[in-house]
């Protein structure tokens, strides 16, 4: 039951923020316990002594209503639901529902008249207890005169038909449907959901579901019932026991419960106990609270692929870095474009930054801090299942974060910006970690399923929160399908997933130490293997720029070969493919020449002719080579590159002078 302490702790500290939207939208509200959240459709304003005023249908992006609940109507569903205890749909708080033609939901046909008198009834349960409050009672006085629908016709918000009754749905094709058949679509209008305004001289908050005085006078006034008190498994206190607990968890409509035991009837909690509180015992107070506080988690600050959603907090309420997040939305404006510089220098200036930001989390976070990661998933709609928890202290969890960022970083192209003054967007380069959904679209293409995908980010959380080996088998589709490029749809798509496949190969393989930029000292065979290829991929770019010819070049052409026979794909690619484009570039191709054939004399002479497949270190080298060649040509320098020129000829001589072996090509 630790999830759901935590949870209702985080409740406990937030209490202030209660019905207060926070994050980027209106879904992200804390809600109070015994309350909800509906889309209303019709807003009704009456005055204090409970007459009619004026009605209009609500614009979709206010509809998003408080309205107080029950355990039973929180979860209402199949036949005979019961009603919210304010505001509900037109067949509840509609005396003349039925007389102009309304439909009452299935259960409540043999007695259509029954969700109208069970909403009054116990609406003047409330209005008359102690905890009653004058909007309330102005509401009551008002449906008591069944005839909302009728002041909704005469207001020009509902529409009748030529029978008098109302209409199911709008066959006009000549005209505009009126705006609440838009609201309700695909449903008809007798199925709007209707809250409440009540003006009353002197009070400046009319709206019912914004009155914090309403959120009390119902809170008050349920836990007043009587029901069966018991030990609460979760803080230890006698409490009033929980009979059903709340859903609508990662998203609007969620009917999924991470605890539940109303099916008596079938196998839930049966052969095992009799009774369900045999199982367990949770307050209705810490339930509330800890699952409104999950609700209020996952829309401000969570992730949500289909069914499974992840949200990482801090119990106190401190600023975490998102899990899930890659290294530009971790660093934010720490992330601008990756400008030309020296080699080494890309790395070291990634990890200043990335230490800066994480120094900035330890300002607030530190071993005091708890910090939970909580992911959760359902597999049937109606149970809800935790896939991921870990409790964690705040430098404890920024150390991982930054492990992970630090570790599986790599130089990417593939982020967008828009353009200022356009609406066109540009890629802007960024240094650092992949985010695992771009991993999980590198490793099985932009077409996988939801449930691959989700399934994917599963097994990677926990090499970011636990530090554990990443998957072979990710690394191994990523290499593949980074070395078939002609299998992508075009040339950004397969620049990210190369960009992605060196990360993973890189994290794989922490304990070589690659840099982040090209390492001329580096004589393993696949790195300069890679290397070669993405100085024949520059050699016939430069000479198809030259000529203003666009298309890919013969070493892109052949890489997924090049990856299984390395060696004798070079000997085709080196002393025939190539040829007519050294003719074209003459002495200008020079340098590029020259650093071919200084890498090839770093090899050793056996591993240069073996054909044995390469693995996923020749992307490293490939991808190091081919963007310091394009940061020597943004720099001004062109295509070639004489920089250490005399150097490497020298070099390369004395490599000839001490290895009498002929390397394929070494004659251009």
């Amino acid at each position: 039951m630790s999830w759901i302490e935590q949870l209702w702790r985080t409740y406990e500290a937030h209490e202030t923020q209660v019905a207060r939207p926070s994050g980027d939208h209106n879904e992200a509200v804390l809600l109070p316990i015994c309350h909800m959240t509906q889309k209303a459709q019709i807003e009704v304003v009456i005055d204090g002594e409970g007459h009619f005023l004026r009605a209009r249908v609500v614009p979709a992006g206010q509809a998003r209503t408080i309205i107080p609940c029950t355990e039973d109507s929180e979860s209402r569903s199949g036949n005979k639901p019961v009603h919210h205890p304010l505001c509900d749909k037109l067949q509840y708080v509609a005396g003349d529902f039925v007389a102009y033609g309304g439909k009452v939901t299935k259960g409540f046909e043999t007695s259509p008249r029954e969700p109208y008198e069970s909403y009054v009834t116990d609406l003047a349960r409330w209005c008359e207890s102690p905890f009653g409050h004058r909007k309330l009672r102005a509401v009551l006085k008002y449906v008591q005169r069944g005839r909302l629908v009728e002041d909704l016709v005469a207001a020009g918000t509902l529409y009748l038909g030529p029978d008098g009754k109302l209409l199911e749905e709008w066959t006009d094709n000549t005209a505009e449907p009126p705006a609440i058949f838009q609201a309700v679509r695909p449903k008809p209008q007798w199925e709007a959901f209707v809250r409440w305004v009540v003006e009353i001289p002197g009070d400046p908050q009319a709206a019912v579901w914004s009155d914090l005085e309403l959120y009390d006078s119902w809170i008050r006034y349920y836990l007043s019932q009587p029901r069966a008190v018991d030990v609460c498994y979760v803080t230890g206190r006698r409490e009033k026991r929980a009979a059903k607990h709340p859903a609508d968890i990662r998203r609007d409509g969620d009917d999924a419960k991470i605890i539940s035991g109303n099916d008596d009837s079938g196998f839930t909690f049966r052969g095992r106990f009799t009774q369900l509180d045999e199982a367990i015992s949770v307050g209705l107070e810490t339930t509330q609270k800890a699952h409104k506080a999950l609700r209020w988690l996952m829309r401000k600050q969570g992730t949500r692929i289909g069914d499974f959603a992840v949200v990482a907090w801090s119990v106190m309420g401190e600023d975490v870095p998102d899990p899930l997040a890659d290294s530009f939305e971790l660093l934010g404006i720490d992330a601008p474009a990756v400008e030309a510089r020296a080699a080494g220098s890309v790395g070291e200036d990634f990890a200043l930054r990335l230490r800066r930001r994480m120094l900035g989390y330890n300002a607030s976070l530190g071993d005091a801090s708890h910090i939970v990661v909580m992911a959760v998933d359902s597999l049937t709609p109606g149970r809800l299942s935790i896939a991921f928890y870990r409790e964690l202290n705040g430098s404890e969890f920024l150390a991982r974060i930054e492990h992970w960022h630090a570790t599986c970083a790599w130089r990417h192209s593939y982020k967008l910006r828009p353009v200022e003054g356009t609406r066109r967007l540009e890629p802007v380069e960024f240094v650092g970690a992949p985010a695992p959904v771009d991993i999980a679209y590198a490793c099985y293409g932009r077409t996988l399923d939801e449930k691959v995908q989700k399934r994917a980010v599963q097994r990677l959380l926990p090499c970011i929160i636990d530090g554990q080996p990443i998957p072979a088998d990710f690394v191994e589709r990523a290499v593949r399908r980074a070395a078939s490029p002609l299998s992508h749809v075009d040339d950004q798509a397969w620049n990210k997933t190369l960009s992605i496949a060196c990360a993973l190969y890189r994290k794989q393989n922490e304990r070589e130490g690659y840099d982040l930029a090209l390492e001329e000292g580096r004589r393993s065979r696949d790195y300069l293997f890679g290397r070669l290829l993405a100085l024949a991929d520059e050699l016939e770019a430069w000479a198809l720029r030259e000529t203003s010819e666009k298309r890919t070049t013969n070493a892109v052409q052949l890489m997924a070969r090049f990856a299984d026979r390395p060696y004798s794909t070079w000997r085709t690619l080196e002393a025939i493919k190539l040829t007519p484009y050294k003719l074209r570039l003459g002495t200008k191709g020079r340098g590029l020449l020259n650093q071919i054939s200084y890498v090839t004399a770093l090899f050793d002479p056996n591993d240069f002719t073996s054909d044995r497949p390469l693995s996923g270190e020749f992307l490293l080298g490939y991808h190091c080579q081919r963007q310091a060649l394009r940061d020597r040509r943004l720099s001004g320098h062109g295509g070639q590159d004489d920089s250490g020129a005399d150097e490497r000829e020298e070099a390369l001589e004395s490599k000839e002078e001490g290895n009498d072996h002929d390397h394929t090509g070494q004659e251009d």
